[in-house]
């Protein structure tokens, strides 16, 4: 049943504990979305941490030392450079599942073009200066690359834990693979390790097929929270492009500091287009690669910044993703018939979509999908959170099954009967164009006729825009468009109404 969501629930462990040896409350359900990220070793004050930074660098010097010899034997490379996703410790982008793709041969060959550029000679060498001069590479496959080069730490945070506080009934011993790179012979090697046992049967969680759900016999994996961050790596892209101007008044040399701008004012007015100052900007850090470095240097200066950033980060996660969908997810089941089953996978995904809306405009719970008072930053953390509330359904849930014409949110079915949800925010600015022509492309991909359109506004503004579209596609009056008020300025407290 719905209560055995999280780690805490699953293998009956204190929350107080989990906190005190400051790890995540996992969800067992769905990807929780966090990512390690390696400045968080780096800025940390705790030794253990500055040993694990000192030896991901060590990795990427020898990997260095050995990129040409990879390219020309694929054993070696894939044993040196490819690595798969650490599935175990359920964070990612995976919705209903925990089954990601990993940083894989894409990351491994962004490696081998750009070692030379980031580990080698400078003063500071971070594993993300690779999204620097690769933007193909995003902060998960940096996360990944992390997490397996971490994973003995964790392997052993987690077996400690486990024997002092899961009991030994939902304990196994498990060989687990590439623990350790030995120098000497050059490979990866395996240990073996005490660790959580996720056993579906015997937790009372039915076994199911797709995605939603681990494979049963699979360890879990804990992390510790200040190692987390929810919305990028502290060094990534976006954040260099956005700071252009602060990291060259950073360069202290003259001269230097003179042909960046110099440059940088000559592409401004040759390059045309909607962006041209992203454009110069972009030219002049290919132009000038110590800007790159002149980068790093400024967020090593700032590195308390990112340590604030993962408190903040942490602390939303857990009250919006562990917090809010428990209690929520007790309600409903509680108080409403949010879990029986419906015969029909339109009919189930309608009573859901209404249950949820009853439950956010009507029971004060429109707080549920606010951060902290605005809406959710993107329609993925929207979907995450519907579709974790699905869990316990006698329905097959796939989130954005791929069926040719590109994804939906959700696919509901039940044996040959399907119904497609598909969720949006009133703020998207192309939802006149989504209602006019997605949902009927993904339904003939799909072979069903049947699908749900549900539209999330959170001001005024939003609310009278999503209207009007709907007015103007004569679909205002269409059963299967559900909106949904998340507004916080026009429902009064349930304690105050009379």
């Amino acid at each position: 049943m719905p209560s055995r969501v999280y780690f805490s629930d699953y293998f009956r462990v204190s929350e107080d504990d989990l906190d005190a040896h400051g790890a995540l409350n996992i969800c067992l359900v769905s990807d929780l979305p966090m990512f390690i990220d390696p400045f968080l070793l780096f800025q940390s004050k705790k030794p253990e941490y500055q040993l694990l930074h000192k030896s991901i660098i060590s990795y990427l010097v020898f990997l260095r030392s050995r990129a040409e010899l990879a390219t020309r034997n694929e054993g070696l490379l894939k044993e040196w450079f490819y690595f798969g996703e650490v599935k175990q410790n359920w964070l990612g982008f995976c919705f209903l599942g925990n089954q990601g793709r990993g940083p894989g041969m894409k990351f491994a060959e962004s490696l081998i073009r750009n070692l030379n550029v980031f580990v080698g000679g400078q003063e500071s060498v971070h594993l993300e200066h690779i999204r620097l001069v690769d933007d193909g590479v995003g902060q998960d496959g940096v996360s990944d690359f992390a997490t397996n080069l971490i994973k003995r730490y964790l392997l052993e945070y987690t077996q400690d834990f486990a024997r002092q506080y899961v009991a030994p009934d939902f304990r196994r011993r498990f060989v687990v693979e590439r623990v350790d790179f030995d120098y000497g012979t050059e490979t990866w090697v395996s240990g073996t390790f005490e660790l959580p046992f996720l056993d579906p049967q015997k937790a009372g969680i039915s076994v199911r097929k797709g995605k939603r759900r681990a494979d049963a016999g699979d360890y879990v994996l804990l992390t510790p929270t200040d190692l987390l961050s929810r919305n990028d790596t502290f060094i990534n892209r976006e954040d260099l492009l956005r700071n252009f101007d602060k990291v060259v008044k950073s360069c202290e040399n003259e001269n230097l500091r003179a042909k960046i701008n110099e440059y940088f004012k000559k592409m401004l007015m040759e390059i045309e287009g909607e962006n041209p100052r992203y454009e110069a900007i972009v030219q002049t850090l290919w132009r000038f690669p110590d800007l790159n470095e002149l980068y790093l240097k400024l967020k090593e200066r700032e590195a308390q910044t990112a340590g604030r950033q993962n408190r903040d980060d942490v602390d939303y996660i857990q009250t919006v993703f562990i917090s809010r969908v428990r209690r929520i997810i007790d309600e409903l089941e509680q108080v409403t018939d949010f879990y029986s089953y419906s015969p029909d996978s339109h009919d189930e995904a309608l009573k859901r979509v209404l249950a949820f809306k009853r439950y956010v405009e009507d029971q004060d719970e429109y707080r549920v999908i606010n951060r902290r008072g605005k809406p959710f930053s993107d329609e993925a953390e929207v979907q995450l959170f519907f579709g974790l509330i699905w869990y316990g359904t006698t329905f097959d849930v796939n989130r954005e099954p791929n069926n040719g014409r590109g994804p939906v949110d959700f696919k509901v079915s039940y044996g040959r009967d399907k119904a497609l949800v598909e969720l949006k925010l009133a703020s998207n600015t192309k939802l006149e164009m989504n209602l006019k022509n997605q949902v009927r492309i993904y339904e003939k991909a799909n072979q069903t006729q049947k699908s749900i359109k549900v539209i999330i506004f959170y001001t005024e503004q939003q609310e009278h825009r999503a209207c009007e579209i709907l007015k103007n596609l004569k679909l205002d009056k269409d059963p299967s468009i559900v909106m949904i008020d998340a507004r916080n300025d026009n429902k009064p407290s349930a304690s105050n109404v009379r």
